[in-house]
């Protein structure tokens, strides 16, 4: 099966926020993130992923809805193990959920679930979501105690945290790759699709594709960076040419 690759489009939104935070839905807001979904959709994108945070910094959930509604791709939403997402998502009615930690001062998602330390929570969100025939996801560290919980959830995904191997340096990118590929054979063998995201890039895209068992990459800021350069299309295709390389 080839590698997919879900774009997430919120800095989308982000930079429409710098501006608009105040009427998101004005006639001159822009950019448009539901018009960077069907531009990533063109050029060969396999899914879409949302993350609508408690604070509304980008997207909103009026966003969600409406690309949910025009673009067309299986939605992906990122949300909070919070009643308020949860109430969302059943609403939204994504074709996946993807749980994530959030805490109001961080800029973006740092760091995976503590699904061991969370599990009772977890497990009841996660029961939740897939009686409303949503699909789950756990974004988790590359943690063996973390991968072992994921499972007992019920969850059918898990998404392993690829920030420490972005930001390593030197030998350190070595022992990062080293435990991503031990928490994708233990997730592949506890029967969960293993997707990865995080910190993902066109640099370091080459070295992570050396990671068995993945499904599915969830990029997002690299992507949307790229884009201001060359157009949201051209920026999805260059990224799943590099990852047609990906031998599983």
């Amino acid at each position: 099966m080839p590698l997919l690759l879900g774009v997430n489009v919120d800095h989308v939104a982000t930079l429409r926020q710098a501006r608009y935070a105040l009427m998101p839905e004005s006639q001159n807001a822009e950019p448009c993130p539901v018009q960077a979904g069907l531009d990533a959709k063109a050029a060969g994108a396999d899914s879409l992923t949302v993350h609508v945070r408690g604070d509304r910094r980008h997207m909103q959930e009026a966003d969600a809805m409406r690309i949910r509604d025009e673009v067309g791709l299986p939605l992906n939403f990122e949300m909070g193990v919070t009643e308020e997402m949860v109430g969302i998502a059943l609403k939204l009615k994504p074709d996946f959920a993807c749980l994530v930690p959030e805490k109001r001062e961080e800029v973006t998602t740092e760091g995976g679930l503590d699904v061991a330390g969370s599990f009772d929570k977890t497990r009841m969100v996660v029961a939740r979501l897939q009686d409303a025939g949503v699909k789950v996801s756990l974004f988790i560290d590359p943690e063996l105690k973390q991968i072992e919980a994921a499972g007992e959830t019920c969850a059918e995904m898990i998404e392993l945290h690829t920030g420490c191997f972005a930001n390593a340096t030197g030998d350190q990118v070595e022992v990062e790759l080293a435990r991503l590929v031990e928490a994708a054979k233990a997730g592949h063998a506890d029967v969960l699709q293993v997707n990865a995201g995080h910190g993902i890039n066109y640099r370091n895209i080459a070295r992570l594709l050396e990671v068995p068992h993945l499904a599915e990459l969830n990029i997002g800021h690299s992507i949307v960076a790229r884009a201001i350069s060359v157009g949201m299309a051209e920026a999805v295709r260059e990224m799943k040419a590099l990852m047609a390389a990906y031998t599983g």
